[in-house]
């Protein structure tokens, strides 16, 4: 135990020698860490003005089509933006994305001020959603320009871990303006565009790498023209992650995982929304921002564990565990369907889900070469959306009005079941 704590003290520090040592991993770090703290605080006021604000009814089906409106269109154009991180300048990427994504938000805050209907706000909002998704999958593609590749692992799950509290930081100032200001269109608007402020910071952040730093270099030229190359975006990431089967096995435990994530939250909202049931737990959107800091919590632990896991049981064995303990609290502590129950399996969901991501970004980023991961961790994040989104729209056709659905709880544990088949199925691959 004593060693493992110094194990996992040693990653810290190595990280903070490296981001002291090198401006590079510094100003990238403030590029996701400024993004995220944006995303977290739109994310949540765009929840609160859409699926907790009194001046606005929502039931399953809309609460699903807004989770489509805000991720598919991203999902469908992710693979060939990948093409684009492997072809253009990543530091341009970087800081025009920060600028648009910057622009969306104020827009939709004066949108949500004027009383707008869901559908402008949503259309919006899937912009700039988007765009961040796009951000951050081209942070993690420049990560191995600015980082040596044996601190890859340590230095990866350190910033999520980081990235996840700043999200969640964000969430939680979302949630205090509009508890200030009021749970109406005005609070939402303002906590909206407040959001925007990550954005600036993480664009000036982005400026002050220099041309090409980032990747990909100018001599790596592209065999195809722009449409070309954007077209053979997914192709390309596909066959890469294919060609790697502990990539395969990765991306098999993220969707997986991502799946059984809509369903449940799907499951959180209406459950937080009964007025009739009553707890000592706050509902409505403070207690939407319990949930979030429980899952954020259980990511920081798989955040200080998951490094010292890899090399010691192997990244595949790291996904298989954090599949199997999913599935026993899925059909455990998710199964009672109690606000409290759903808040402990929030935690431990998020460590398993967490451990799974954290292992599936170090397989991609050692064994997909550099003029591929830009594809690869594209395709990563439309598995992440287009599961979620499948998920919660079937969920939402079938779940009861106070999302209590126990058949709904135990699909997702034979979900989690048939991806460890999956995992095992895909591990023959790797021992040929």
């Amino acid at each position: 135990m004593a060693k493992q704590l110094g194990d996992r003290r040693e990653a810290w520090r190595r990280t903070a020698y490296t981001l002291r040592r090198s401006p590079g991993l510094a100003r990238l770090a403030t590029v996701r860490f400024a993004s995220q703290l944006g995303d977290g605080m739109f994310q949540t006021a765009l929840g609160g003005a859409i699926l907790f604000n009194p001046e606005r009814a929502t039931d399953p089906v809309t609460i699903a089509a807004g989770f489509a409106v805000l991720l598919l269109p991203y999902s469908v154009i992710g693979p060939y933006a990948g093409a684009l991180l492997d072809r253009w300048d990543r530091r341009a990427v970087l800081l025009w994305a920060n600028v648009l994504r910057g622009l969306l938000i104020l827009v939709t805050a004066v949108l949500l001020e004027t009383g707008t209907g869901e559908s402008a706000l949503l259309l919006l909002a899937l912009a700039a959603i988007g765009v961040s998704r796009f951000v951050l999958a081209g942070v993690s593609a420049a990560l191995p320009r600015v980082v040596h590749r044996s601190w890859l692992v340590a230095t990866n799950s350190v910033l999520a871990t980081a990235g996840s509290v700043v999200a969640a930081l964000g969430a939680a100032t979302a949630v205090a303006i509009i508890s200030l200001v009021g749970a109406g269109d005005r609070g939402s608007g303002i906590a909206v565009a407040t959001a925007a402020c990550g954005s600036a910071v993480a664009a000036f952040a982005a400026s002050r790498f220099h041309h090409r730093l980032l990747g990909p270099h100018a001599d790596e030229k592209p065999a195809y023209g722009a449409v070309r190359a954007v077209a053979a975006g997914l192709r390309n990431g596909a066959v890469a992650v294919w060609q790697s089967p502990g990539v395969t096995t990765a991306m098999i435990g993220i969707g997986t995982h991502r799946i059984v994530f809509g369903v449940n939250t799907l499951i959180m909202v209406l459950v937080l929304r009964d007025t009739a049931t009553v707890s000592a737990l706050p509902g409505g959107l403070a207690g939407f921002g319990v949930a979030v800091g429980a899952t954020a919590g259980g990511m920081l632990l798989a955040a200080i564990s998951t490094p010292f896991l890899i090399p010691r049981v192997g990244r595949s064995r790291t996904i298989v565990g954090g599949l199997i303990l999913a599935l026993v609290v899925q059909c455990t502590l998710v199964a009672t369907l109690t606000q409290a129950s759903l808040l402990c399996g929030a935690l431990l969901l998020g460590f398993a889900g967490q451990s799974i991501k954290l292992t599936g970004d170090a397989a991609m980023q050692i064994e997909i070469e550099d003029d591929r991961r830009g594809q690869v961790f594209a395709l990563q994040d439309t598995v992440f959306n287009v599961a979620f989104i499948a998920s919660i729209a079937a969920a939402s056709l079938v779940i009861a009005p106070d999302g209590r659905s126990l058949g709904l709880v135990l699909a997702g544990g034979a979900v989690y079941g048939l991806g460890l088949l999956g995992v095992l199925f895909n591990s023959r691959r790797e021992s040929v």
